[in-house]
């Protein structure tokens, strides 16, 4: 089962938080949000099919998320978790930890954003990159 998000760059990413990775469906970024590595998203976590989001609020899921920008690809792997609402219209976080709220489409990831190789986020600092997230479930 898989789902894509296609996602833009923006001049603020700075991609350099230890705990999260997000996109969002909002234009506009601040240099606070150092957590986002994409804006202009295609879908948050209220617009995930619901079979998705039923594979995702099951705690013995394993979700793998490929993340694709230029040439370069970024693998994350966590897993669900059945407190998950997956109800945010507009953002979409995985996280390190195992902290639940609208926002959060999985926990327990192997990776955060300030893994992201700095070639990426050189290339999603102008606004006219595109990226794709892909959501992959077993």
């Amino acid at each position: 089962m898989r789902f894509e998000i296609t996602f833009s760059g923006h001049k603020n990413i700075r991609s350099n938080h230890k705990k999260t990775i997000e996109i969002t469906k909002d234009s506009e970024l601040t240099t606070k949000g150092d957590c986002i590595i994409g804006v202009n998203a295609s879908d948050s976590c209220s617009d995930l099919p619901l079979s998705i989001k039923k594979k995702l609020q099951n705690p013995n899921s394993k979700v793998e998320f490929l993340i694709k920008v230029g040439h370069h690809e970024f693998v994350v792997r966590g897993s669900g978790h059945g407190g998950l609402t997956l109800t945010h219209p507009e953002d979409i976080v995985i996280r390190k930890s195992d902290f639940i709220c609208p926002r959060t489409l999985a926990v327990k990831c192997d990776k955060t954003s300030d893994l992201l190789p700095r070639e990426m986020v050189t290339l999603l600092q102008d606004p006219k990159c595109q990226g794709t997230f892909t959501i992959i479930l077993e």
